[in-house]
């Protein structure tokens, strides 16, 4: 079952007389429960796309459906009450300075109407749910970046939404941090099979959570499928920049001379043959490792490498095939990576 819909979606600014395409036709199918992540660089358009699909931001062309219903058909009443159904934490928090923890996921609640008895139960059922309920008297000055993240994400759970919207969440926070609020998001994914829309740049965070993802670049998706197919084979320029980090240094290059660089993704079935020391055993030529790295891809332990393949295009196409036979992904990293 479909709980976002996004068909044909563009969006336009007006920048001092000039048009600018924020979003180009984009269309992407978002099931209900699903954790989803949407990511891309800097300027992409990846925060004017989470804004669409809650309709702060009115696309210029397409339509949202969100379960199944037009939000460009909802009056301004109906709009504002279908929100409700979705909730939304970003990078900077967005708490009330002036209100304690208790109060500020209270907050909701009391505009909803609730009385305050029974908006404070609420209130702290959800501290409970995100791991923060010692803190509740507490300000959010007196709080760290993850504690401050664990009360938005329980006052955005304070209406009982169907989808959560993530804008960057965690790019303000430590790597430690950040995949204690991962994990979080998952309990509560599979605790109240809640649709979560993960928005970030970090392709961390899409391996770790992310069932599917969509990548986005100038306003457009230029790829989007499973995590693990992508990770292991990216086929569109962004997904490789993405994946493999434009700031990644093959170090040393100088002393690590290549004439072709290659990228290996070991499945279960290859990890643990020796398959580098087979390949220069077969060969007799040597194969420098520029980089190895594990990471965690949807709960398993992928193992990544790029090589550098010595010269002569016959002996790097035999060894690239030969690499392919040992069940490992193999896809080319160009120069500008």
């Amino acid at each position: 079952m479909q709980e976002i819909e996004i068909r044909n979606l563009s969006k336009q600014f007006d920048v001092k007389g000039h048009v600018v395409d924020a979003l180009r036709g984009i269309s992407l199918s978002i099931e209900k429960g699903d954790i989803f992540g949407i990511i891309g660089m800097s300027g992409a358009g990846k925060s004017t796309l989470v804004r669409s699909i809650n309709f702060l931001e009115k696309p210029t062309d397409g339509q949202v459906f969100v379960g199944g219903v037009d939000l460009a058909s909802l009056s301004g009443r109906e709009l504002r009450k279908k929100r409700s159904e979705i909730g939304m934490i970003f990078q900077s928090f967005n708490l009330l300075e002036q209100k304690n923890v208790l109060d500020n996921v209270c907050f909701p609640l009391e505009l909803a109407g609730i009385k305050k008895k029974e908006a404070r139960k609420k209130a702290k059922e959800l501290l409970e749910t995100v791991n923060i309920a010692d803190k509740e008297k507490a300000y959010p000055s007196q709080l760290s970046g993850g504690q401050k993240q664990r009360v938005a994400i329980a006052r955005a759970l304070a209406t009982n939404p169907k989808i959560l919207l993530c804008d960057e969440a965690t790019s303000a926070l430590d790597p430690q941090t950040t995949e204690s609020i991962l994990r979080l998001l998952k309990e509560i994914n599979e605790k109240l099979d809640l649709t979560i829309v993960v928005i970030t740049h970090q392709m961390s965070v899409v391996t770790q959570i992310c069932k599917k993802v969509a990548i986005i670049e100038a306003g457009s998706v230029v790829e989007e499928g499973l995590v693990e197919d992508i990770f292991a084979a990216p086929k569109s320029d962004a997904a490789r920049e993405l994946i493999l980090e434009k700031k990644v240094r093959y170090t040393p290059v100088e002393a690590l001379h290549a004439h072709r660089r290659i990228r290996i993704v070991f499945n279960e079935n290859s990890s643990e043959e020796p398959v580098i020391a087979n390949l220069i055993l077969k060969y007799r030529v040597p194969v420098n490792i520029l980089k190895a790295d594990t990471k965690n891809v949807g709960g398993k332990a992928r193992g990544e490498m790029i090589l550098g393949l010595p010269e002569g295009e016959k002996l790097q196409e035999d060894m690239i095939e030969s690499l392919r036979k040992s069940g490992l992904t193999v896809t080319e990293v160009r120069e500008n990576v």
